[in-house]
């Protein structure tokens, strides 16, 4: 059941697209991208716990929250400027670490034969030394690891 992620880090480009098929229809994936209480079940790497001060995934909604272990906490704001059901997300991207570096994101919610659906993003970062960082960051496997409990939330629903 579990999909590969699938990463492009173009060399020398200050971007990064990703793709993640899922074996669930589309809107149940966008579902668990906009309820906080399923958010906070699968986002990020695992063994870090996630706490929410608040999401509000809808066109001109905001998010705030962080992810802690015993290594420390790390927060991450955003707004989200474009949400359409079932379709698409625009979104800012910040890490409290580095404060003023903001990243541009956007998810495709796209349906697939068999009532799957294929999450297509794109995320664009201020300058080449902030995308580099962000590929550096750990960023492949806690997005991998949270996909995969993402499936396994979708499955046991």
């Amino acid at each position: 059941m579990s999909n590969a992620l699938k990463l492009s880090i173009p060399e020398g480009k200050p971007f990064i697209d990703f793709t993640r098929e899922f074996d669930f229809p589309v809107a149940a994936v966008f579902e668990a991208h906009r309820d906080p209480a399923l958010v906070a079940q699968w986002l990020g790497p695992d063994g870090m716990k996630m706490e929410i001060d608040h999401y509000d995934f809808r066109t001109g909604g905001s998010y705030k929250y962080s992810h802690s272990d015993d290594s420390g906490t790390y927060g991450f704001t955003g707004v989200f400027h474009t949400v359409r059901e079932n379709e698409f997300a625009l979104q800012t991207f910040e890490f409290d670490g580095y404060p003023d570096v903001v990243a541009m994101d956007y998810m495709r919610f796209e349906p697939l034969d068999g009532n799957r659906c294929r999450l297509v993003g794109h995320s664009v970062y201020p300058t080449q030394e902030a995308r580099d960082g962000m590929a550096a960051s750990g960023m492949e496997r806690g997005m991998s690891e949270g996909y995969v409990r993402l499936e396994t939330l979708l499955g046991d629903r």
